[in-house]
């Protein structure tokens, strides 16, 4: 008889237990509903002031909380460049070129892709050694300054840009003197003058040209060329060439009467011209 009763009872508690479990499952997540809807903006606001406040570890770990947790958040795009900014601010050039570079993938079309460039330029550019260094870190950050020069000429991170690649030419002009005279004291005229001629070809004119032109008149000199290796002079063809060998030394006037001006000049006064236009 006990165990009648049992059976007869079961089915009540299990519905009393389901009604308590069901109306727990619908009330328990409305609760946090209006948390969990604000969060995003509120790690968002605290991530900025730790980055205000140049806690740059704190900040970063604060923005990727909102890409781990509310991938969907109108908050993730912009915690991902907040990221990629707190990496280049504890000077981590190489990662934070790698988040640049993901964002720019990943946003194409985002509104920050001018400074995301930029900031891609300037990770390198950080980078720049002394002239007796490689100067890779040089040329990479001038082609990203180029880069966004070309893509956003109306840009104010382009205007900020151009002085930029100026340095970056200076740079790269003065490395080659820096090599080209290191291979003069130590005798090696012919590769000297190869490095010479390199900066009067492919460089615009930083105001190195004067020494570029001299050292090469005196490696002309000491070999007895006088126009006569034609491999080895600027473009020019037989003694007309004598014009850049004068005892008094040559100037940069000179050589540009004879050649005209240098393509890689000829490239940077039209970039300028197009942005003045623009």
């Amino acid at each position: 008889m006990i165990k009648i009763v049992f059976t007869s009872r079961l089915p009540v508690m299990l519905l009393v237990l389901i009604a308590l479990f069901t109306g727990c499952a619908t009330t328990v997540p409305m609760e946090f509903a209006g948390k969990e809807a604000g969060e995003p903006e509120r790690l968002m606001k605290k991530g900025l002031q730790l980055f205000k406040d140049e806690y740059y570890k704190d900040a970063s770990d604060t923005f990727q909380k909102i890409r781990d947790r509310y991938p969907y958040s109108k908050f993730v795009v912009d915690a991902e460049l907040k990221i990629a900014d707190c990496l280049y601010m504890q000077e981590h050039y190489d990662e934070a070129y790698t988040a640049y570079s993901e964002f720019e993938r990943l946003h194409p079309k985002n509104k920050n892709i001018p400074y995301v460039i930029y900031q891609e330029a300037m990770c390198h550019y950080k980078r720049i050694g002394t002239i007796d260094r490689d100067q890779s870190h040089t040329y990479a950050a001038k082609e990203e300054f180029e880069r966004l020069v070309k893509r956003f000429p109306q840009s104010k991170y382009a205007k900020q840009s151009i002085w930029k690649i100026r340095r970056c030419y200076m740079n790269l002009t003065q490395y080659e003197l820096y090599v080209g005279n290191f291979y003069f004291k130590m005798k090696k005229y012919r590769a000297a003058m190869l490095r010479y001629r390199y900066v009067l070809e492919h460089y615009p004119d930083v105001g190195e040209y004067h020494d570029a032109l001299e050292y090469m008149a005196r490696c002309e000199q000491i070999l007895g060329l006088n126009g006569k290796d034609k491999g080895l002079l600027p473009t020019g063809q037989g003694p007309e060439e004598e014009i850049i060998v004068r005892k008094d030394y040559p100037c940069w006037q000179c050589w540009r009467i004879k050649h005209g001006r240098p393509k890689a000049l000829e490239e940077v006064m039209k970039k300028e011209q197009e942005h003045k236009k623009n």
